[in-house]
C-alpha cells in the first residue's frame, strides 16, 4: 500500500485520484470518484497528496471537514524551480510546464484573482486551465528529475515539501480567520477620530485637524493632498521635497504638529476605517488572503485587507474568544542567527548559541559593550549600510566575524555581477535579466521601500526594482538572509501545525518572525513548548546541526495588543 497519491479535481465536482510508487511514478490504474471530499476522506492512509495547486483543491476539502497531512503543489514547485534554472517569470503553471515539456506552444498564466471584500476566498481558480491526472503526472515526474539536478538536490526538495506545508497553513488561516471585536474597533475608531459625518466626509477629529494646519499658514491647505502642502511650506519660505514625517518633523513651523497628526489618523481611517471594518470583518473574523511565498524572497502577502499591515492601536481590535487566548510568539533578533547559520562563522554561530541578549553578546565582542552600535553594524551587514558610521562599523564586524561578513559580501558582488543568487535551501533571487536599463524590473526583482512612516520597515514587492547595479546588490545582500529566515519560517510553520493538529488550537496569523496562535486557555501552556520545540527542529531541518538557537519571545494574552 503506498501514502502517496496524486489528486485532480474532475470538473463535475468529483476527482480523479492514483497511488504513487517510491520514484513518483503512477503504482496503480486512474480511479474516478463523484464526491472529491469523500474520496479523500476515504483514504486516511496517505500522507501525501501531489495536486496541481493547493488553492485549487484544498479550501473546498477544508470546507466538509477534511484536513490533509501533507501535499506537493506542482505550480509552486514549478516557480521554485524554474527560479532555480535562472527562469523566473516564465509562466508557473501546470499548463505552461506540460507545454515546455512536450515542446508547444507556453500558455501565459491567468491574471491573478482579487480578494473580494467581505467574502471567502473562491474554491477554485476560475481562470486555471483544467489539466488531465495523466498529464499532471508527466509534469510531476519531470519536476523530480529537475531537483535531480539542482546545486543541493536534498535541500531544494526540502525547499519545496516546506513551501506546500506553507500552502496548507495559508489555506487553513484563511478559512479560520484572525478573531476580531467589530465593537471594539469602532470604540478605537471614535476615540482617534470623533463622530462620522453624513456623506462619507472625513470623521470630526480630521476635520480640526485640517482646520488647524489651513490656520497655521494662513490659508485653505487640503493636509490629505502632498502637493498642496509642499507648496504651502515653499509660500513660507520652507522648502520640503515631501511630506513624509521623517523629512517634515524637523520642520519648525506651526503647521507641523497638525500635519504629523493628520496623516497618521488619515491613515487609519482610510486603511483600517468604518468601510475597512465592513469589508474585512464578518462573524467575529477578520479574513484577508494569505498568501504563501508572495514575494521572491518568500515572504508572505496577504490578497486584500492590509493582512500584514495591521497598526498597533488598530490591534486593540484583535481578541480571542471568551475562555480562549492568543499566543503571540516573536522570533528574537531572527536576522542575524540565520547570518550565523547560512555563514557558518564561529564566531557568530557561537554567539547565537548563547542564552543572552544577541546583540549585546556582539556589542561585547567587537564594539565595547555598545549594543546600539552592534545592531547597527549587524543590520548594516545585512541591508548593505556601507557608508559613512556603517563603513566603519562594518570594519569592526568584519574583523570579528570575518565569514559571515563575507557571506554576504559575495551575495552582493554575484547580484551586482548579475549572477544567481540562492537562499540556504535554493530560494533564488533572479539576475537581471539582459543588463538593459529596464532589465531588474523585467526579472522581477524587488527592493526595499518605506514610506517612512510605517511600523513595519522594510517590505519586499515583486516588480518595483531599482535599476542600478548597486541596488541589485544590496538586495541580493539581504535576499540570502532573508530568504533563508522565510525558508526556516515555512518548517516552523509546518512543525507547529503538526504539533497543534490533536489541539483545538489554530494558527491564525503569520508575518515573516511572528504567529499567532488561537487556542483554549488550558491548551496555552503546550503550545508554547510547541512553538519553542518546532523553532528548534526548524533550525536543525533548515540548516543542520549548528549550535545557532532561534528563541521567540512568546506572550499569552486575550487581546493582540498586550503582546508588545
Amino acid at each position: 500500500m503506498t501514502d502517496r497519491w496524486a489528486l485532480a479535481p474532475a470538473e463535475d465536482g468529483g476527482a480523479e485520484l492514483a497511488p504513487l510508487g517510491p520514484d513518483g511514478l503512477p503504482a496503480g490504474p486512474v480511479v474516478r470518484e463523484p464526491d472529491l471530499a469523500a474520496a479523500v476522506r476515504g483514504r486516511p492512509e496517505v500522507a501525501r497528496w501531489v495536486w496541481r495547486s493547493t488553492a485549487e483543491v484544498y479550501p473546498r476539502l477544508l470546507a466538509t471537514g477534511v484536513r490533509v497531512e501533507r501535499c506537493y503543489d506542482i505550480e509552486d514547485a514549478e516557480t521554485l524551480l524554474l527560479g532555480h534554472e535562472g527562469r523566473y517569470g516564465e509562466p508557473r503553471s501546470a499548463a505552461a510546464a506540460l507545454a515546455r515539456l512536450r515542446g508547444g506552444p507556453v500558455p501565459p498564466d491567468p491574471p491573478q484573482r482579487s480578494a473580494e471584500p467581505g467574502a471567502q476566498s473562491s474554491l477554485f481558480e476560475p481562470q486555471a486551465v483544467h489539466v488531465p491526472l495523466t498529464d499532471l503526472l508527466a509534469v510531476y515526474a519531470e519536476q523530480q528529475r529537475r531537483h535531480d539536478k539542482a546545486a543541493h538536490p536534498e535541500r531544494m526538495r526540502l525547499l519545496t515539501a516546506a513551501e506546500s506545508a506553507g500552502m496548507l497553513v495559508a489555506a487553513e488561516m484563511n478559512r479560520a480567520g484572525l478573531p476580531w471585536s467589530a465593537d471594539v474597533h469602532r470604540s478605537v475608531l471614535h476615540e482617534l477620530l470623533g463622530e462620522r459625518y453624513s456623506g462619507g466626509g472625513e470623521p470630526r477629529r480630521l476635520a480640526e485637524l485640517a482646520d488647524e494646519v489651513s490656520a497655521a499658514f494662513g490659508r485653505r491647505v487640503r493636509p490629505d493632498l502632498p502637493a498642496d502642502v509642499v507648496k504651502a511650506f515653499a509660500q513660507a519660505g520652507i522648502k520640503v521635497r515631501s511630506t513624509r514625517r521623517w523629512e517634515i518633523e524637523s520642520v519648525d513651523h506651526p503647521a507641523v504638529a497638525p500635519l504629523i497628526e493628520y496623516k497618521k489618523l488619515y491613515r487609519i481611517w482610510v486603511a483600517h476605517g468604518w468601510s475597512w471594518l465592513q469589508d474585512w470583518v464578518r462573524e467575529g473574523r477578520f479574513r484577508p488572503e494569505f498568501l504563501a511565498g508572495g514575494t521572491v524572497t518568500g515572504r508572505w502577502v496577504t490578497n486584500g485587507g492590509g493582512g500584514l499591515q495591521i497598526p498597533k492601536v488598530i490591534r486593540r481590535a484583535v481578541v480571542a474568544d471568551p475562555g480562549w487566548r492568543l499566543v503571540v510568539a516573536d522570533a528574537d533578533q531572527m536576522e542575524p542567527r540565520v547570518l550565523a547559520a547560512i555563514s557558518r562563522d564561529p564566531g557568530l554561530m557561537e554567539v547565537a548559541g548563547r542564552e543572552s541578549d544577541l546583540y549585546q553578546s556582539v556589542s561585547d565582542r567587537a564594539f565595547s559593550g555598545d549594543r546600539a552600535q552592534a545592531k547597527l553594524a549587524v543590520l548594516g551587514a545585512v541591508y548593505g549600510q556601507t557608508s559613512g558610521d556603517g563603513l566603519k562599523n562594518l570594519a569592526a564586524l568584519r574583523r570579528r566575524f570575518p565569514r559571515a561578513v563575507a557571506y554576504v559580501d559575495d551575495a552582493a558582488r554575484a547580484g551586482e555581477e548579475g549572477r544567481l543568487v540562492r537562499t540556504w535551501l535554493g530560494r533564488t533571487c533572479p539576475p537581471a535579466a539582459g543588463g538593459g536599463e529596464d532589465s531588474a524590473e523585467e526579472a522581477g526583482i524587488p527592493v526595499a521601500s518605506s514610506d517612512g512612516d510605517s511600523d513595519e520597515g522594510q517590505q519586499w514587492v515583486p516588480g518595483y526594482a531599482s535599476t542600478d547595479a548597486r541596488a541589485r546588490g544590496r538586495f541580493a545582500r539581504n535576499f540570502v538572509v532573508q530568504g533563508s529566515a522565510a525558508d526556516w519560517a515555512l518548517l516552523l510553520l509546518a512543525a507547529l501545525r503538526q504539533a497543534c493538529a490533536d489541539m483545538a488550537a489554530e494558527l491564525v496569523f503569520f508575518q515573516h518572525d511572528e504567529v499567532i496562535v488561537h487556542c483554549p486557555e488550558e491548551e496555552a501552556e503546550a503550545v508554547v513548548a510547541a512553538i519553542r520545540e518546532a523553532a528548534e527542529l526548524a533550525g536543525r531541518l533548515t540548516f543542520g546541526e549548528t549550535p545557532v538557537r532561534f528563541p521567540f519571545t512568546t506572550a499569552v494574552v486575550e487581546c493582540y495588543a498586550d503582546a508588545k
